[in-house]
């Protein structure tokens, strides 16, 4: 183990730069923060390159981090290279993920997000696909940043247990249709069907959309089906985490 006393050291300046999408997408790599995601990022596979732990940190006894450099380092630049306001005491610099392209398959489950723009929400979309068995995500233009450290917390790890890509999803569409795939969107308008009169598929693609403005036309006209869900109360809606669990719930066997 090497110590680092000095925010202004070399790696210290390189990994504060990983707290900005521009710096993760320019060196490759990004920050996850505290014992747990690091826990299961290496139960993962994920590809860790280097670890920062604070003075007083005890690293677990089980873990395998003999070809990983760790870095000891003070609290203050600990809460230097940390985005949230009580560090825990470790941080590990881990390789972007995704970089293997999606395979589209038969039976598989497949989630579509479209403009999604609030972390929290997608970060516990994320966590609902990987509970849910789905085979894989595709982030569409306009939604967060996957590596935003909000969205990673809201993950509990999730993030590290499914395939997520991004991409054009007009073009994923006509991908999961030439499976004869169905691909299903998420729409409040006399078109859509409420989402109980529909059978439950061996396999499919759920389409969510924007918190305020839901999913764009374009992807409203090339989905087979339209699903919404009943609102009983005064709300105007459900929550796009909540009301993707119940969807995805719903149409998996």
């Amino acid at each position: 183990m090497e110590r680092i006393e000095s925010v202004k050291n070399i790696k210290i300046k390189t990994v504060k730069k990983l707290h900005t999408r521009k710096g993760r997408e320019k060196l490759g790599s990004f920050l996850i923060e505290g014992e747990h995601l690091v826990e299961e990022a290496l139960n993962s596979n994920v590809i860790i390159n280097e670890i920062f732990i604070e003075e007083n940190f005890t690293i677990p006894s089980n873990w395998e981090l003999s070809n990983i450099p760790i870095y000891i380092v003070n609290d203050k630049i600990m809460k230097e290279i940390c985005d949230t306001q009580t560090p825990q005491g470790i941080v590990a610099v881990c390789e972007l993920l995704g970089r293997k392209p999606l395979t589209i398959v038969k039976n598989g489950l497949y989630l579509l997000i479209d403009q999604v723009q609030d972390p929290g929400n997608l970060g516990t979309i994320i966590r609902t696909a990987d509970c849910a068995g789905l085979s894989g995500v595709i982030l569409g233009s306009g939604t967060v940043d996957m590596y935003n450290s909000k969205v990673i917390r809201s993950t509990q790890g999730s993030l590290f247990h499914l395939p997520i890509v991004r991409g054009e999803l007009t073009e994923w569409v006509k991908k999961l249709k030439s499976e004869k795939i169905p691909v299903y969107g998420t729409a409040l308008n006399e078109k859509a069907k409420e989402y109980k009169t529909v059978s439950s598929p061996e396999s499919f693609a759920l389409i969510v959309g924007n918190e305020g403005n839901g999913l764009s036309k374009e992807l409203l006209q090339v989905t087979d089906e339209n699903l919404f869900i009943p609102i009983y109360g005064e709300a105007e809606s459900l929550n796009v985490s909540i009301a993707t669990g119940i969807l995805l719930y719903h149409l998996r066997k």
